[in-house]
């Protein structure tokens, strides 16, 4: 028989309340854990770190106007090929923005640091007194900022100032081959048929991405793209440039005195490249009623890879700008089904005008966007490496629209049916999104 005195008594009391101060004091620290796991999650749900300390107004608009009403911000993007620099793409009054601001949000606390910004206005405003311009600020050297905000003082309420998000922070690796940049789509746009006929061209010649900035079409049209978006070729960028500047169907000021030309293209085409630059190989800068057209290679992907054997190092390409007038017509590919659609059937177009050698040829281009500084329309005004004009036996750009040389006689036009090598294909895929579109 075993006997317990008071000492082991005591012993055995101490012991038990030792042991529930410690499964206590673990409870009170796993419900602590818990809720700092709760928190954390919380905060990374909410955007935190990142951005969520950022002051100001966030915005979502692709066009943003200052309060100065002579500055506008399409987007800001990180550029660090040389320096460390934000370069915030935008539309300025040439004469009257000389100076502006970068009100940058910095990371992990979300401090404010100001830094004075360079506005460079790109050198093809063609008179008018709006243009694209790049507002370049170096970033701190203690500060990690994913946003931005721009304004004419360094002093100011950083709450009432629009917030952008600086886009390109992040490296990538090229998702795509090939990116179309068309700009802009204006005029209520209803050519429809040639739209479509444009699109699967460009799909059967190597893209994965047409990047549309849209100031407005035709119902049909809209119809037509939102099955591309569905697709997921299409990336529509709203472009509601005439709510903020008069704006001229034009290319020059002395043919159209308004603020901005051709609906704002060069400053669309720009961001453009930049919103590319990580995500594309290349980007083509054209129109909606043109194309590249290899002759030498069955798409683009082989002859882009031929144009840079043989030319090592540069990073913009030129193609020649070749008119297929719509006035002239074949009735070969007179497709019954298509006559009801609206547009041009660019089948039964195959003679061009010829090169007028004294006169400019406004080419076109395909580009390596992590090359291009500034483009304008038919040349890149600052790049990495050398431009390439393209010999046009390897490839031209087969533009279908109004003549040029309206007198020619039919006999002066040069026939040219290097479209009709991917007819069969055409043919096919067009019918298929009209059956699901327009038909």
């Amino acid at each position: 028989m075993m006997h317990c005195g008071k000492k082991h008594i005591c012993a055995v009391a101490a012991c038990i309340l030792v042991f529930g101060s410690i499964l206590i004091c673990s409870r009170k620290g796993t419900h602590l854990h818990s809720n700092i796991i709760r928190k954390i999650f919380f905060q990374e749900k909410n955007g935190s770190p990142a951005g969520h300390f950022c002051r100001g107004k966030p915005t979502q608009n692709v066009i943003t106007p200052l309060k100065d009403n002579k500055t506008f911000i399409i987007a800001p993007y990180f550029d660090g090929r040389e320096s460390k620099v934000t370069r915030v793409i935008g539309i300025v009054h040439h004469e009257d923005v000389k100076e502006l601001y970068c009100w940058f949000c910095c990371q992990p606390h979300g401090e404010t640091q100001t830094t004075s910004a360079e506005i460079d206005v790109h050198s093809d405003r063609f008179g008018f007194p709006y243009g694209t311009a790049d507002i370049v600020c170096v970033e701190p050297p203690d500060c990690d900022p994913t946003h931005v905000s721009i304004h004419w003082s360094p002093h100011g309420n950083i709450d009432q100032l629009p917030r952008f998000e600086i886009k390109n922070r992040k490296a990538e690796t090229s998702s795509v081959d090939f990116t179309v940049c068309i700009s802009a789509m204006f005029g209520n746009y209803n050519n429809v048929l040639q739209f479509i006929q444009s699109m699967e061209m460009y799909k059967i010649l190597g893209v994965q991405k047409v990047v549309i900035y849209k100031n407005s079409c035709s119902q049909l049209m809209e119809k037509v793209l939102k099955f591309y978006i569905e697709e997921g070729t299409v990336e529509i960028i709203p472009w509601p440039i005439n709510s903020h500047l008069k704006v001229s169907t034009k290319w020059h000021f002395s043919m159209d005195a308004k603020d901005i030309g051709y609906y704002g293209q060069i400053t669309a085409l720009n961001d453009c490249v930049y919103r590319n630059m990580l995500r594309s190989k290349f980007v083509i800068l054209n129109d909606a009623d043109e194309i590249i057209l290899p002759l030498k290679h069955p798409d683009w992907k082989t002859m882009m890879q031929s144009l840079q054997e043989q030319n090592p190092g540069t990073g913009v390409f030129l193609f020649e700008n070749h008119i297929f007038p719509e006035t002239i017509s074949t009735h070969t590919f007179n497709i019954s089904s298509w006559n009801t659609v609206p547009g041009v059937n660019i089948l039964q177009h195959v003679h061009r005008e010829p090169d007028r050698k004294e006169v400019f040829n406004p080419k076109k281009m395909i580009v390596d966007p992590r090359k291009v500084v500034q483009t304008s329309v038919h040349s890149v005004l600052r790049a990495y490496g050398n431009s390439v004009s393209v010999p046009v036996d390897v490839a031209l750009t087969y533009h279908c629209r109004v003549p040029l040389q309206g007198n020619l006689p039919r006999e002066s036009l040069i026939r040219d049916t290097a479209l009709w090598r991917y007819n069969s294909s055409l043919i096919m895929n067009v019918n298929k999104v009209l059956y699901q579109t327009v038909l």
